[in-house]
């Protein structure tokens, strides 16, 4: 950290100069900070393009019968974005009684770390490119395979019908940055890094049994119901695909009352096996609950920590409120509540992107030859997937996992994804990332039992928690609220957060000297490595 000079940290000063460096400490990380580029926010050019915001979030603001915003409305959301001032947030115009999610949080300034104007995510695919109908017909074929069994897409018509559409577009194959690559069921749904294609779907960390200090955490997990068993999927007709627009019908009754919520509860808990398994576990979860998780496991299974840690040489100490136990689990949760001022600040300020839900209308009003201000590409309109959904349900809107829809803020970047990259980026930074997962588990047919996985590849602490975020940021595009583009780059933004909390508290470690000496590093989501010091 520039300025700072560990011979300062000396126990042997007098209490008011403790008190002094101690404001030296703060005073040169916000010079540090502040000396970080303003970054360009650039948008995708949607809301001017369009007259009718047909582009933009407009979820829970009053609608026509075409699911058009009403325009009034949607100005009064933008005057109190642009004003900031929380008597204008008081003023917008709801459509009903469900309330937009906390728009003030992108204003809140953190007294550690980068602030959250200071990072950048790059603009999200506008709705009339190949791109975008790239990311919807992924999400379609999503919904028609969300009770198929993970391990049985390489045996699923389906699963095979999906390979071959995914694999014909080429702007899809741009979104995984794997453009010599097809599809295959191996890849199918998978995230963008490389430990996402190495062993089963779901991460190890999502299966292993945990202890939560005296108590015993198996990870069998309340889920839904799957169709053919009484199971449902939401806002498959258009009426009801309004109401939750408008923000009243089945997402107001979910927002008051979400244990009452019509989703059909399997009374066996279960091992997570399919995309509707892992949208219910993200549709109830702790934030930071997955990483914690994860944490708790490599400590309670005695993981080696990062060789960057400064007890991992020490012959007398071990570390216990600084780089021990205690302060990665904290830790892991800390970071989570930046991480999320970060991204509202691009959903609200700088995106305002629409919500899978709303592209589903969209999509919906072509087929039906309704009149609407954009044309949507030729791939979108010859879609297998949106075929089987039609001959499913009788329209082209996109089944969505949960009764309410999406939450009620903007689609990019995603929360989920953004906590996930930056909980798992403090986890690799303590401990031995190429350490292997002892004793690699998959589910039983039915998810009630663990088998031993005996596949070829070896699960390692880095892959398998790439993989874990990429589970928790794509079970959300499994329920239909997310796009992977909102995942994809919202965990590079979550890294991010974290990196610039964990160089805000180096200097302030009496262990530094030892930390540099050996040096402190871990590798990033993009296979790059990231050094500490």
């Amino acid at each position: 950290m520039a300025g700072f000079s560990p011979q300062r940290l000396n126990p042997a000063i007098t209490p008011s100069q403790r008190a002094d460096l101690s404001q030296q400490l703060r005073v040169t990380a916000a010079q540090n900070e502040r000396n970080i580029a303003i970054p360009d926010h650039p948008d995708n050019g949607d809301e001017a393009l369009y007259r009718t915001k047909i582009g933009n979030y407009t979820k829970g603001l009053p609608h026509n019968a075409r699911g058009e915003v009403d325009l009034a409305s949607y100005q009064s959301l933008l005057t109190a974005l642009s004003s900031g001032q929380p008597a204008d947030f008081e003023k917008i115009t709801l459509g009903g009684t469900v309330p937009l999610v906390d728009p003030q949080a992108g204003l809140a300034f953190d007294l550690e770390g980068t602030d959250s104007h200071q990072f950048a995510l790059r603009p999200p695919p506008a709705i009339s490119t190949d791109l975008k109908a790239a990311e919807a017909i992924e999400l379609y074929w999503m919904a028609v395979l969300r009770d198929v069994h993970f391990a049985h897409y390489s045996s699923h018509e389906a699963a095979e019908a999906a390979c071959r559409e995914l694999t014909s577009l080429t702007a899809f194959s741009r979104t995984l940055d794997r453009s010599h690559q097809p599809v295959t069921p191996a890849t199918l749904f998978r995230g963008f890094t490389a430990g996402d294609l190495l062993g089963p779907y779901i991460s190890q960390f999502l299966y292993q049994t945990l202890q939560f200090g005296a108590a015993e955490i198996v990870q069998r997990f309340q889920t839904l119901l799957p169709l053919s068993r009484g199971g449902t999927d939401w806002m498959t007709d258009f009426p009801s695909f309004l109401d939750v627009q408008n923000g009243v019908g089945l997402g107001a009754a979910a927002w008051k009352t979400p244990s009452a919520a019509p989703n059909r509860i399997d009374p066996v808990r279960r091992y997570l096996r399919c995309g509707r398994d892992i949208s219910q576990y993200v549709h109830v979860d702790v934030l930071f609950e997955a990483y914690f998780n994860a944490c708790l496991y490599l400590i309670d299974n005695h993981a080696p920590l990062n060789p960057g840690n400064p007890y991992v040489t020490s012959k007398t100490q071990t570390g216990f409120g600084t780089f021990g136990a205690p302060h990665i689990k904290t830790i892991v949760a800390e970071v989570s509540t930046r991480a999320l001022k970060a991204v509202w600040f691009q959903k609200w300020f700088v995106h305002r992107h629409l919500r899978p839900e709303a592209y589903g209308g969209l999509v919906h009003n072509a087929y039906s030859n309704v009149p609407q201000e954009v044309s949507l590409p030729s791939s979108m309109l010859n879609c297998d997937a949106v075929g089987r959904c039609f001959t499913g349900y009788g329209s082209y809107l996109l089944p969505h996992a949960f009764p309410e829809g999406c939450p009620q803020h903007p689609s990019y970047g995603q929360g989920h994804a953004t906590v996930a990259g930056a909980c798992t980026t403090i986890i690799k930074a303590f401990f031995d990332e190429s350490w292997e997962i002892p004793n690699p588990v998959v589910p039983s047919e039915d998810g009630v039992h663990l088998h031993p996985y005996d596949g070829p590849d070896a699960l390692t602490v880095g892959n398998e928690l790439h993989k874990l975020a990429s589970n928790i940021g794509l079970g959300r595009n499994h329920a239909a609220v997310h796009f992977r583009s909102d995942y994809q780059q919202a965990i590079l933004l979550g890294e991010q957060v974290a990196v610039s909390i964990l160089q805000d508290q180096l200097a302030g470690y009496n262990e530094l000297p030892a930390i540099q000496a050996q040096g402190w590093a871990f590798t990033g989501f993009a296979g790059n490595t990231i050094k500490l010091a």
